[in-house]
């Protein structure tokens, strides 16, 4: 069941969010129980056979992190959670990556091993993730509910049980105990509704856009890019990208607003970042942040000299490329955000010892648009289905394949066309309509991505999210007209933007996570 469908929008959410309040009049426990279960029945949907993998992860984790709570911090229970990790590793890499190392065993070795064709359960990394995390919780002791419904229900929650954010045991069980988690607040669910609808626009009125002009770029049978149609389909991913997975977020934490429950921040404009570092303090926080606590610093992080710190961001990023996908296409990304962290760490080392630096307000924009461009490159690498493609795309975008205009737009340039034949580039019959469209969808998108405010500062007022790890980046000053105000006026633009939406629903796309 997709966010962006009737069926959920419509039957499922208003049932589920009716009957929680219902319930919840009976007490926490049946109201905890509900939404437990109209989580299950949410997973339930897409393939019920999946359903029993679910609830064994979670019979089996729950009975493991209560044995490894008994021995928190000593041998015993260091034995015990690496047999606990050790199986939900083996579950997860027997799902998402048998296929992938047979196919590598063959290519190889040459030999001609079948591919067991597995298809992986949606949402399997997630929940095996957050799982992890709690057993690691347990063992250091942070654990002290144990309840199991609302175990469950940490896990299950439908908000985030798809495509996250990744969440820890002790972010969620004070919530599901407290007394006003269970209390209908109309000013929770207009809040709600407003980040959900926010989230919403970017999917079904940007993302899905987007996708018309990236798609075509990366498909297997595509004829080599020029210049212009490389950067425009790579570029018009990287936006589509950004506004699904910004728009799931929002709708995540919306929902979950609804019900009193805030979730971590888990995406806070990412592309305004000024370095790799704090890109990666603004993308998929919650999963930067699993990674820097049960990966990065356990392996050493940065307490054992440079080479070792270098060599544990290359290794947590490799292994974080692979959590995407199993691909080498992954693979590659991942090193290459690897070595962007490990310059950047260089970098700052060099800067801290030259005697000059640029004006400041010069300085943020270099820095943002390098980040920026570093960043696209290696998205041709997490979207190609291969390393053909990907190589077939990067050599367009340096103009392998040569650079052309429209006819129709070199001839509305006057002299400057000649210029431009000058330069190399040329023109193709074609019209000039896609090519004008797409950049005007990329023009818009730049817009709202490098300067309007993100769906949290518009809500500033009424914090929604959890904090997340890149508090630290700060805010953008928001106009007053623009933040979210319990008005007839903002509730009338809200619900003009819902219907918008809901009209543009006419065939839902999945989100790009979920693939993941």
């Amino acid at each position: 069941m997709l966010f962006n469908s009737y069926s959920f929008l419509l039957v499922y959410l208003p049932l589920t969010l009716l009957g929680f309040f219902a319930c919840a009049r009976f007490g926490k426990a049946a109201g905890a129980a509900w939404l437990a279960l109209c989580s299950l029945g949410f997973y339930g949907w897409w393939d019920a056979k999946y359903l029993t993998l679910l609830l064994a992860s979670i019979l089996g984790n729950y009975y493991a992190g209560m044995h490894i709570s008994r021995h928190a911090g000593t041998v015993t229970g260091r034995r015990a959670l690496i047999l606990a990790i050790t199986a939900n590793l083996l579950i997860l890499g027997y799902f998402k990556y048998v296929d992938f190392f047979l196919a590598s065993v063959n290519a190889l070795t040459g030999s001609r091993l079948a591919m067991l064709n597995v298809l992986l359960p949606i949402g399997v990394s997630f929940f095996t993730f957050t799982q992890i995390a709690f057993l690691a919780d347990a063992f250091a002791g942070k654990v002290t509910e144990y309840r199991f419904t609302h175990y469950v229900l940490f896990v299950t929650y439908f908000p985030h049980l798809i495509a996250g954010p990744v969440l820890h045991h002790s972010e969620m069980m004070p919530q599901f105990d407290d007394d006003r988690t269970y209390r209908l607040r109309v000013q929770a669910i207009s809040i709600g509704v407003t980040i959900f609808t926010l989230g919403l626009a970017k999917k079904v009125l940007i993302a899905d856009n987007l996708s018309v002009h990236a798609n075509p770029i990366f498909a297997l049978d595509a004829a080599n890019p020029s210049l212009f149609s490389a950067w425009s389909g790579v570029l018009a991913y990287t936006f589509q990208l950004y506004f699904d997975f910004s728009g799931y977020s929002d709708m995540a934490i919306g929902l979950s607003h609804m019900f009193n429950v805030s979730l971590p921040l888990n995406f806070n404009s990412p592309y305004k970042a000024r370095n790799i570092s704090e890109f990666w303090r603004r993308w998929h926080m919650t999963l930067s942040r699993f990674l820097r606590d049960y990966l990065y610093i356990p392996m050493g992080g940065n307490r054992h000299g440079a080479v070792r710190r270098h060599f544990n961001l290359m290794a947590t990023m490799v292994l974080g490329g692979l959590w995407h996908g199993a691909g080498w296409t992954f693979v590659i990304w991942g090193a290459l955000h690897g070595a962007y962290l490990v310059l950047h760490q260089g970098w700052q080392h060099v800067r801290a010892r030259l005697p000059w630096c640029l004006p400041a307000p010069l300085g943020r924009v270099l820095a943002t648009a390098l980040t920026f461009l570093s960043v696209v490159i290696a998205w041709v690498y997490f979207r190609a289905s291969d390393l053909t493609v990907a190589h077939r795309v990067l050599a367009g975008m340096a103009g392998q394949w040569g650079a052309a205009l429209p006819e129709p737009l070199m001839t509305r340039l006057g002299p400057a066309a000649e210029f431009l034949r000058a330069a190399g580039i040329g023109s193709y019959a074609g019209g000039g309509g896609q090519f004008v469209e797409v950049w005007s969808w990329l023009a818009f998108s730049a817009v709202l991505v490098f300067w309007a405010p993100n769906s949290q500062e518009i809500v500033s007022r009424w914090r929604a999210a959890l904090p997340g790890q890149s508090d630290d980046v700060g805010h953008a000053a928001v106009p007053t007209r623009l933040l979210w105000q319990p008005s007839k006026r903002h509730a009338a633009a809200v619900g003009l933007l819902l219907a918008s939406c809901v009209m543009a629903l006419s065939r839902p796309t999945e989100f790009l996570y979920f693939q993941f």
